[in-house]
């Protein structure tokens, strides 16, 4: 059984290094700072850190007004500095954890911060690593190095992991009230680690080892994207059954036990869903395991952009127009509805390959304003920059494909003025009324539509 932390081993760390100031980093900085510690932050990019040390937020989940207030108490500061990692008594490691062409883990972030870390690390040290990644990571590759230093873990400095679990958008769930997982090399390290973070989060998850907290941080998104592979399954066989896929959705949903709903979508996207279960299928590959199902739904997920693009084909011909020189509007390349990233964005594909087949492609968003060259996108005629959803906008495009649903939108108007609409979220079926027909259905069939009853997907006004 796991030792419960003494008052003695629940020592009160009075100064918190947050090494890496991005969507993770900044918001951990704000709370930790919000519960009376002294918070410095770190990161490699001078601009980052000027922006902080002005109290100006470049995190949308991180209001410029409460950060400048910490900054301005001096409970909050940054610095590209890393030998004043010696100054804190504990260290949360912050930073990105992404893959190389191949599916692997790319750990050189997490080695590179654990390299500063161990040129100044002392005795009583708390290091934590949040970054996502694959179980083993915090044992068998930030242990070693800290190790060479000649001090001994859960003894002379401690190592925890605990997994962030930020929704960037949520209004709800947050950094503080979201439960906080966490695990350590030993039982001294969890209990080091469970007395910091207590000051800081509603509710804490202790584990019962490093790889234990790891394993659940990949073990949720492999859910959510095997689920969601579901869903767009689904869309493809209602789309070939000829059944709307949202009212099967909607049914399935008011069973009362047994059901989570997800619904589909053009692809997946954003920073963590479609990356971290590779993280696990590459770990397991190394212990000669094959996790078919992970492999089988990021093969799922990463058609849609491609039967996107098909709807959209099919919707222009029966109007009369080919795809070649059409003009297309994408509404939306953020990753989800009404936050400002794009990374890993199925809007992203969907643009490269109607520019393929030379589509004239314009996008809104207004969360995410421009593509630009250095945003390492596959696309053409960058830099590419949103455009305003006026009047004209809306009548110049022969095609409007409807990627992401923010709220920004009017889609009652979009409704009205747009000539055709491919709609990957859903969201027409709430707007348009009567005032569309189902691309799909014999001429009879259209004749008969009342309301607005898409499949994934298609309509002509």
């Amino acid at each position: 059984m796991m030792e419960m932390a003494t008052r003695d081993q629940k020592k009160q760390a009075s100064t918190l290094g947050v090494l890496g100031l991005g969507y993770v980093g900044l918001p951990l900085a704000l709370e930790t700072a919000k519960s009376g510690y002294r918070v410095l932050g770190f990161d490699v990019s001078p601009q980052v850190v000027d922006l902080v040390n002005r109290g100006e937020s470049h995190v949308q989940d991180v209001p410029s007004e409460l950060l400048s207030a910490l900054v301005g108490e001096g409970l909050l500061s940054a610095t590209t500095d890393f030998s004043r990692l010696a100054e804190c008594d504990a260290i949360s490691v912050c930073v990105p954890t992404p893959l190389n062409k191949i599916k692997d883990p790319d750990l050189s972030f997490v080695v590179t911060a654990t390299n500063s870390i161990a040129a100044t690390l002392r005795p009583g040290q708390l290091i934590i690593l949040e970054s996502t990644t694959f179980p083993g990571t915090t044992r068998e590759v930030m242990l070693p190095i800290l190790e060479e230093t000649g001090l001994q873990v859960g003894e002379d400095f401690f190592v925890c992991f605990s997994p962030e679990r930020v929704d960037p958008g949520n209004p709800i769930w947050q950094t503080r009230n979201t439960p906080k997982v966490i695990g350590g090399v030993t039982e001294k390290c969890l209990a080091q680690g469970v007395a910091l973070y207590e000051r800081v989060f509603d509710t804490l998850v202790p584990v019962g080892s490093a790889e234990a907290a790891e394993l659940t941080k990949v073990y949720e998104n492999t859910f959510r994207m095997i689920n969601i592979a579901l869903a767009n399954e689904l869309a493809q066989a209602c789309d070939r059954l000829g059944v709307d896929v949202w009212e099967v959705i909607d049914a399935a949903a008011t069973k009362p036990f047994g059901f989570m709903k997800f619904t589909p979508g053009p692809g997946l996207g954003g920073h963590c869903i479609p990356l971290d279960p590779h993280y696990l299928s590459w770990k397991l590959r190394t212990l000669s395991y094959k996790t078919r199902m992970i492999e089988l739904a990021s093969e799922i997920n990463a058609e849609m952009p491609g039967f996107v693009l098909g709807k959209v084909q099919d919707a222009l011909n029966e109007v009369g127009l080919a795809i070649n020189g059409s003009k297309v509007l994408v509404l939306g390349i953020a990753y989800k509805r009404d936050v400002d990233d794009f990374r890993e964005s199925p809007a992203i594909d969907i643009i490269r390959l109607l520019q393929e087949k030379r589509a004239e492609v314009e996008y809104h968003d207004p969360f995410c304003p421009s593509i630009e060259d250095d945003d390492h996108t596959p696309l053409a005629n960058l830099p590419m920059h949103s455009v305003d959803l006026s009047q004209e906008v809306l009548e110049r495009a022969d095609c409007v494909v409807i990627v992401t649903d923010h709220t920004t939108v009017d889609y009652d108007r979009l409704a009205d003025v747009a000539r055709l609409v491919v709609d990957t979220r859903g969201v027409m079926r709430r707007h348009a009324g009567g005032r569309a027909t189902v691309i799909g259905l014999s001429g009879a069939e259209q004749e008969s539509v009342a309301t607005w009853r898409p499949r994934l997907q298609i309509a002509v006004r």
